[in-house]
């Protein structure tokens, strides 16, 4: 993978319907009918995304509980067979390695999906730490085709094609079920912020890719009642900011721990132990000297990253990530600031190129939670 660009099963798809750039080590699509009609296709029916370059590992074994604590930040042992969590491995400082999904598949055999930029890195960190534990890691990437299908219809849309009664499974719940006759695996979790469903298509190696074509053509074909559109990262990307939720490498790295991210209820301090756990137990007690906030541009202007925040002409902080949003219709970002000044409604300004425009500091998502969102009341 370090020596090639990697293409996923649906490459071909890609390459006619869509605009394809490099990501991650990728070729993958940044859009097809574009990246705002793509992304209120998600907010308003239903979209439906290829994330098959993300990596999947499953842990098995009779330490396998054990080990994931060890190398987890959340407490593996509340999971229930058939249910999941989101949660982050860290370094020995507390810096985030990686943010990703855990789900227990079976009483000692777990899945674990992460970053498509950190599959090597994530692959040799969790062989090199279960060197003392009774576990079996295996790297599945290339063998099992990943989508997700993202809105208020997905329910709808893939009901009609599974087995499963898809009411059964709740957020963050998952299961095995038949679509078609392709054995698959199925999650409701989501990157952004709606209701949705991860599809994982079993024993399909990339280099033989057909039954990963016909469930991705089963899904378009089902959901044509929604007018559903194929997606690609580029609405990924803006819709997983109006929902406030973080991007490796952008908004979390190595250098960033989860209580500076504003995601501390993955950090359990109630395990006997974990990497990072005493890094973290110190930043608690003294507090962090910065937080992830969102921005609201209130002026004419897109924020971008690494673009400077002040208040009264003093820098306070940086933009992570930035974006106009097609929902609501301006500027809005994840930035770092100061604590002091993390505080929601607190007017500061933004360097935007040679220009320094206000912008408040909101709650995430940015959206209305009762319009929009996976807890939608309307």
């Amino acid at each position: 993978m370090k020596d090639q660009i990697g293409r996923t099963h649906l490459y071909h798809f890609h390459l006619q319907n869509g605009k394809l750039a490099s990501f991650a080590g990728f070729e993958m699509p940044i859009w097809y009918k574009g990246i705002i009609p793509e992304h209120i296709a998600v907010r308003d029916s239903v979209g439906l995304f290829d994330i098959t370059h993300m990596g999947r590992v499953t842990i098995s074994g009779a330490d396998v509980e054990m080990f994931l604590n060890y190398v987890t930040t959340n407490d593996v042992s509340t999971l229930e067979p058939l249910s999941a969590h989101y949660s982050t491995m860290c370094n020995e400082n507390g810096g985030i390695k990686d943010d990703f999904v855990l789900y227990r598949q079976e009483e000692n055999h777990f899945l674990m999906v992460y970053n498509a930029a950190n599959r090597n890195k994530n692959f040799q960190w969790l062989t090199k730490q279960a060197a003392h534990f009774d576990v079996e890691i295996k790297d599945i990437s290339d063998r099992v085709a990943m989508f997700a299908v993202q809105g208020p219809k997905a329910q709808e849309t893939i009901q009609g094609i599974v087995e499963e009664d898809l009411r059964d499974i709740k957020r963050f719940r998952c299961g095995w079920t038949k679509l078609g006759d392709l054995k698959t695996f199925i999650s409701r979790t989501g990157y952004t912020g709606e209701d949705g469903f991860e599809i994982f298509i079993w024993e399909t190696p990339v280099s033989n890719p057909e039954k990963a074509t016909k469930a991705w053509n089963a899904i378009l074909q089902a959901g044509k009642r929604f007018d559903i559109n194929p997606c690609g990262l580029g609405a990924r990307d803006t819709l997983r900011l109006e929902a406030g939720m973080c991007l490796y490498g952008n908004d979390i790295d190595e250098k960033t721990t989860p209580l500076e991210a504003r995601i501390s209820f993955v950090v359990k301090f109630k395990k006997e132990r974990f990497i990072g756990k005493e890094a973290l137990l110190k930043q608690k007690t003294q507090g962090v000297k910065r937080k992830r906030v969102g921005l609201k541009v209130l002026q004419a202007g897109i924020p971008r990253p690494k673009y400077e925040i002040f208040k009264d002409e003093r820098k306070i902080g940086y933009i992570t990530s930035g974006t106009f949003s097609p929902l609501l219709k301006k500027g809005i970002a994840m930035a770092y600031i100061q604590t002091n000044h993390a505080v929601t409604g607190e007017e500061v300004t933004v360097k935007i190129r040679n220009e320094k425009s206000k912008a408040e500091i909101v709650k995430f998502p940015f959206y209305d939670a009762n319009q929009y969102g996976y807890s939608r009341k309307l």
